[in-house]
């Protein structure tokens, strides 16, 4: 665990220890008249509600920091390299998978159609030296007349200390009336 880590971690829970105690340490009301009684509650138990809402605040703050220093500790943005499936249309292909070098994925149909509607799966993160790689996609499914469909797209990258990002894109061509699959390297 890094330092700036523990840190964190540390200033988080003393924040929560100082916030905690200091809430059950209210001192106990004196029984007072039917009327006063009724009033002076209500200020504690609602500051008392307030700095509860406080530390699960700080707990889901803390949590978020924690996770975007695991990422940065696991995927460091000299040798991170992240892998993700789009789908253009795709009245021409039906995805079942994508088989890359580095990771495989299995689809369901409620991913399928989520792709169809536009999203962006992030099929893969990790790690990859610099220097030049070869990136081989195999793409399986239903074409058309739905018959049985695999393809494949290669291009090779060029990884230095940036992290990069690939897109693995899914589009139909209507001239030809089959898919395309391309592989795109963001800048």
């Amino acid at each position: 665990m890094s330092n700036r880590c523990r840190s964190l971690l540390l200033a988080g829970l003393l924040s929560l220890a100082a916030l905690v105690p200091a809430a059950w340490a209210q001192p106990a009301s004196t029984p007072a008249p039917a009327a006063a009684a009724a009033a002076a509650p209500a200020p504690a138990a609602g500051s008392l509600d307030d700095r509860i809402q406080d530390a699960k605040a700080d707990v889901i703050r803390l949590n978020r920091d924690l996770l975007v220093l695991e990422e940065e500790l696991l995927f460091p943005a000299s040798t991170q390299v992240a892998i993700f499936v789009s789908m253009d249309v795709g009245k021409l292909f039906m995805l079942d998978s994508v088989r890359v070098k580095l990771a495989a994925y299995l689809y369901t149909p409620a991913e399928v159609q989520a792709l169809h509607r536009g999203g962006v799966q992030r099929l893969y993160v990790g790690n990859l030296r610099a220097g030049t790689h070869e990136l081989v996609a195999f793409f399986t499914g239903k074409g058309p007349h739905d018959r049985d469909y695999k393809r494949g797209a290669t291009i090779r990258i060029d990884k230095g200390t940036e992290p990069k990002y690939i897109e693995l894109q899914i589009k139909d061509s209507t001239g030809k009336l089959q898919p395309e699959f391309e592989v795109k390297v963001w800048q």
